[in-house]
């Protein structure tokens, strides 16, 4: 039993070193774009996480950004606290009204504004507070993974070409109909899959689903015997892969949280309809009614 309180014990300490000094801050901007939380716990609370699609140097991606500017490759927003646990992901083609753009797809809010503006999109479009805001680095996603000794997934057949696939120096995803344990680049790769070669009617729908499985995968990993072995090794690795608000105290008391209240079945809010952009572009769009439902469902959950 000493042994267990002490590996518990030092995986809180390597976190909290790890959350304090080697994680990245999102900008003054942000924080001052959030509203005020309440007390952890006790007190619903609102968080947006967003996945940057900024990739490495080197990349052989079309269109792939390595520096600068990139869009949200996935936005959800997950409530906790006060007896709350739910999640609700916006798929990124969603049509949005972007405060000083005009309409556009909810991911160019990030590369227009950065999380600042990505948080006055969404509380504007979905009428809710938004108290805090997480952005995972994809190109750090792996080593979390990694850390973990890999995830379950269980899905369809999967074969998907990743900034061209192998044969072109990218990544070529293989996984058959089933459960399949993956590692960190695998992940990756699924989390960013839109087009599939063993289904053609996935789509990024299909992605949003597959992101929340990954999510579901990593928890229950991280709750399963073999992932308290590596507590140690994922509580280095988590503050890394992400930029927030929070200092170590937060994001601990965040993860405490999540802990006592859980987060909930996932849900996506799903376009019924498509509209040309002014820039030509297409875009998805989904009526008011239904998203107030989805809304409330979210809140009430």
């Amino acid at each position: 039993m000493l042994a267990v309180i002490g590996w518990v014990l030092l995986s809180f300490v390597i976190f909290l070193f790890s959350a304090q000094f080697l994680q990245d801050q999102v900008d003054g901007k942000a924080k001052a774009a959030l509203n005020q939380p309440g007390s952890p716990i006790v007190s619903p609370t609102n968080v947006l996480i967003l996945g940057s699609d900024l990739r490495a140097k080197g990349t052989k991606e079309p269109g792939a950004a390595t520096s600068g500017p990139s869009r949200s490759d996935s936005i959800q927003l997950m409530r906790v606290g006060g007896g709350h646990g739910s999640k609700l992901s916006i798929p990124r083609d969603t049509v949005v009204e972007i405060p000083g753009y005009g309409l556009g797809k909810v991911n160019a809010a990030f590369a227009f504004g950065g999380a600042a503006l990505s948080i006055r999109t969404l509380r504007s479009y979905l009428g809710i507070e938004i108290n805090h805001v997480i952005v995972v680095n994809f190109d750090k996603f792996p080593d979390l993974i990694d850390s973990m000794g890999g995830i379950d997934f269980s899905g369809g057949c999967v074969i998907s070409k990743i900034n061209g696939g192998f044969a072109n120096g990218g990544y070529t995803l293989r996984l058959k109909a089933g459960t399949n344990h993956i590692d960190g680049k695998q992940a990756l790769a699924l989390a960013r899959t839109r087009k599939n070669e063993c289904n053609a009617s996935d789509n990024d729908l299909t992605r949003v689903v597959n992101q929340q499985k990954i999510i579901n995968g990593m928890r229950s990993r991280l709750h399963s015997p073999f992932g308290f072995i590596r507590w140690p090794f994922i509580a280095w690795s988590a503050p890394q892969t992400i930029s927030s608000d929070m200092g170590a105290g937060g994001l601990l008391g965040l993860a405490a949280t999540i802990g006592v209240s859980g987060s909930g079945s996932p849900a996506v809010l799903k376009p019924d309809g498509a509209v040309t952009l002014p820039d030509g572009g297409a875009g998805l769009t989904v009526s008011p009614a239904y998203r107030e439902r989805q809304v409330q469902k979210f809140l009430d959950g």
